[in-house]
């Protein structure tokens, strides 16, 4: 039975609710999801995030009272707070605040990504590639042994940049790889990202078909 005290306000593209999604799952956190339609932003939905973005956590308190929550990251960090499981951080102070830091570095990051793919041309592909790229290799340089970003423990790291790295899976190969030729242990945490239970169930079995057709929708060279 769903625990009701956690109810996930979600949109099934979303990369940010993906976040929360994955921390939910390591966490073993019962939760609802409730889609909402980000073009026909029900009246409830835009009472309660003030942002008018999902994600929306809507946590149920021990007096039945609803607190409202917002931003993925902030969820994320209330989730590992709250919820039992492994810890999702290391305990050193300074390596927790170094994850910390990278996290923040994924803001631009997803950004980047989310222009490569919106491009309506192959000339706008490409700068906007060499962008991306030179992101990736700054992570390729922090990136260790793996499989995961700080070895074998999966972190709040990785479930932050699982979502990007789901969109290159998705469309051609041929044009995804070259933007990672050259990063092996990009490459390798991506493919051990794709594999882990936590981030394949973060999205629904329909998500490869829906993210086709938002690009299609948006005239993108990427479009297959």
């Amino acid at each position: 039975m769903l625990d009701p005290n956690l109810t996930l306000i979600s949109h099934p593209l979303c990369p940010f609710v993906q976040r929360a999604a994955i921390v939910l799952l390591e966490k073993h956190a019962p939760f609802e999801r409730i889609n909402i339609d980000l073009s026909a932003k029900p009246d409830w939905f835009l009472a309660l995030s003030p942002t008018g973005k999902v994600p929306v956590l809507r946590v149920r308190q021990a007096d039945g009272e609803e607190a409202i929550l917002f931003e993925s990251v902030v969820i994320c960090e209330y989730l590992e707070e709250t919820q039992t499981g492994a810890s999702m951080y290391p305990d050193d102070p300074l390596l927790r605040a170094r994850q910390r830091a990278w996290i923040e570095f994924a803001t631009q990051t997803m950004a980047e990504g989310w222009q490569v793919l919106h491009s309506i041309d192959a000339t706008t592909a490409e700068a906007r590639r060499t962008t991306f790229r030179d992101r990736l290799q700054k992570l390729e340089a922090e990136l260790g042994s793996g499989p995961y970003f700080a070895g074998a423990d999966f972190g709040m790291v990785d479930a932050v940049y699982a979502p990007l790295f789901r969109y290159f899976a998705i469309i051609d190969p041929v044009a995804a790889q070259p933007m990672f030729e050259g990063l092996p242990r990009v490459s390798a945490w991506r493919t051990a990202l794709a594999a882990r239970p936590s981030v394949r169930n973060a999205v629904g079995a329909d998500y490869a078909d829906r993210f086709r057709d938002h690009l299609r929708q948006h005239g993108s060279f990427f479009a297959a």
